[in-house]
Formats: C-alpha cells, structure tokens, sequence
C-alpha cells in the first residue's frame, strides 16, 4: 500500500481542519500526515492499543486512533486525529471513512490477489504484468500450481471463504471468486513437486468443502506453471479438464489435464472431421448399429487389456462365447478387437462418439 495514496487525501482534508490527522502502519511507523515533520515517528504505545482493540477507537497520548478495514486480525494502517475530545472522535470517523475508501481503491487496482486475477482471466496486458509484478514486489519465477473449483449443482457463496481458509498465506497462495460456480486456487508450490500431491491437495479440497458446507465439486488442474506468465495457461488448461473430464472420466471428480490424455485431442477436433473419421472407419455398418450389450463387452474387453480368458472370466461367460461376440463384432464393424491396431481403432471411434454425442446435448 502506497502512503502517497494516504498523503494525497489527508493534504485534501488538511482544509478543513486545523487539527492534525494521520496514518500509521502495524510498525508503528508514522507514514502520512497533515504535519510532515511527524512522518517517521514510530508510536509502539498506539500500535499495542490497537491490537488488543482491533474494531474500536482508541485514544493514546491525546490522539485518537481508528484502524482501517483489514483482512488479517491486526491492524495494517490506522488513522488518528489529534486531540481525545468528541471533535477529535468526529473527524478521525471522517478521516477514517476517506482514506478507507482510498485504500479499498488502491488494492482493488494493485493487491496481489487481484493481481493474480487478472493474469489468469486475460484482463492486463502482457507488458504491464511485468511492472504490477515489480510493483507489488511479486516473484514471477517460483513454481504455481492452479487449482479451478467447480461446485456441481448447490454452489453455497461461503465455499470462497473455507477454501480461503485452507490457504491462510495470503502472500503465496490465492483463492479467487471467477464466478458464482467457480473458484481458482493458485498455489506457490515447491520445485519437482509430484502430481500426486497436487491430487491430494485437490482431494482435500474436495473433502472439506463436501463436510462443512455438503458441496460436490469438480476439480481441474493446470499443468504447474513455472513463471507468472504461464499461469493464464494453467488456468485454462484447469478449464479444460473439467470439460474433457465431463466427456470422458463421468465418475472422476478430479481430473489432471496431464492425465487427459487422447481425450484431450479428440476435444479440440472439429465435429465435421469426427464425422468424417467414423464414417471411415465404420464403412460397413454406423456405429449406431451396436448395442448396448455389444458395447459393454467390447469396453469390458478393452478394461482387461485385450485379454480374452480374463474379460470371458469378468462377464462370467465361456471364453468361447466371448469369442463368438467378437467374431460377431468383426462382421458388423470390419475390426477385429483382437488385433492391436484395430482394438486401438475402435477405442478412439468410441471416444469420438462419445464427444460429438456431448456436443449435440450441448447444443440442445
């Protein structure tokens, strides 16, 4: 927080009074004022008072002091006006009501938190991220890792705040509200951190938002990024494992846009060259012609890693049966699943399948 901000509305009320009136800072330190020679004095007195009176006005050595809104449980800044009398109580309510305005403009421009909002939404230019970062003392070349929240179905508004609470260092880890289903989690981590501890991180969120608030989430999770730069990037790829995962992995409630996968390209395809590749590969007969029965054979059969006495043992069938299913899908789909270039195939006709069958729900 910048004192020229304070100083420039403390020489506007300066006008009106003749009464001295102030800010100082958790330090203690002296850091505005309508009478310059105090700027640097250190008050400890005043900074005691105020901690062990967090939301009140307090008097100290015939000045009375009002602590400016904060997020931590102490003071960051408070404002005084000389004196201890009502007049002095009035115009330190004044002051205090200016200059926290003052101060609630200033970091909604320049907090970190907004900051860092505003680099993964794409709302600051590409040359300006580099002087905010100076600004705001931020370091832009330590690993992240971002984390995007979806609530499914109940979004409750205090699911920002217990996020909140699981990453108390507000100078490393961010918790944003993107929207009133959303919440973005960017997280300062250790260099050659695993995936899997990014999934337990997830899973923890997960876990606490589900026992103290009875909310469903989804997770997605951004490759990490390694300058302040990528981290548009990683937000986005959060983004899109949600959408991917809704398509291909129903039952996950976590999904990695590095675990993706082949889902991730089938994603980014165009609808008209996925018809065009199932009417390639299914020139016989569409892949419409299947039924449900065949399709859970054929999926149990690629779970098992193309093994036929392990899938005939898991769909408690004789062997032979399983064979003459495949047999059977051979002849309708000119593929035999047997065959690795084939079975590999059909996996992705499936998949692509599945992908324009989401579409078309979408646009419905």
């Amino acid at each position: 927080m910048s004192s020229r901000i304070f100083q420039s509305v403390i020489v506007q009320m300066k006008e009106a009074t003749d009464r001295t009136i102030g800010v100082i800072d958790a330090d203690s330190n002296v850091i505005s004022c309508s009478d310059t020679s105090l700027i640097g004095e250190k008050w400890p007195e005043a900074v005691i008072r105020l901690n062990s009176a967090p939301d009140s006005i307090v008097v100290v050595d015939k000045k009375t002091f009002k602590p400016l809104v904060s997020w931590s449980a102490y003071f960051d800044y408070a404002v005084f006006a000389e004196g201890d009398d009502e007049i002095a109580r009035s115009l330190c309510v004044m002051a205090y009501v200016a200059l926290n305005g003052a101060k609630t403009y200033y970091e909604e421009k320049h907090d970190k938190g907004t900051f860092v909002k505003n680099i993964i939404t794409d709302n600051i230019l590409p040359g300006d991220v580099y002087i905010r970062a100076k600004e705001l003392h931020f370091v832009t070349d330590v690993p992240r890792a971002v984390f995007l929240i979806r609530q499914v179905g109940r979004a409750d508004v205090a699911s920002v705040d217990v996020v909140a609470g699981m990453f108390p260092d507000r100078q490393q880890d961010f918790v944003l509200s993107i929207n009133e289903t959303d919440i973005a989690v960017v997280k300062q981590i250790q260099p050659n951190t695993e995936r899997d501890e990014l999934i337990k991180i997830a899973q923890t969120i997960e876990q606490t938002l589900h026992t103290e608030l009875f909310i469903k989430t989804v997770i997605g999770i951004g490759t990490v990024a390694s300058h302040l730069r990528e981290l548009a990037d990683s937000f986005k790829e959060a983004q899109v494992a949600i959408e991917v995962g809704k398509v291909f992995d129903t039952e996950k409630t976590i999904i990695n846009y590095e675990n993706l996968g082949i889902g991730r390209l089938i994603y980014q395809l165009p609808t008209t060259l996925c018809e065009i590749f199932l009417s390639e590969v299914f020139k016989k007969n569409s892949i419409d012609t299947l039924d449900q029965e065949t399709l859970f054979t054929i999926n149990k059969f690629f779970e098992n890693n193309l093994n036929v006495s392990e899938t005939s043992r898991k769909l408690f069938v004789h062997r032979n049966t399983l064979v003459y299913r495949l047999e059977k899908i051979k002849k309708l789909t000119g593929l035999d699943l047997r065959e690795f270039d084939d079975a590999i195939i059909f996996k992705v006709a499936l998949m692509v399948k599945k992908y324009l069958v989401s579409r078309e729900n979408r646009i419905i």
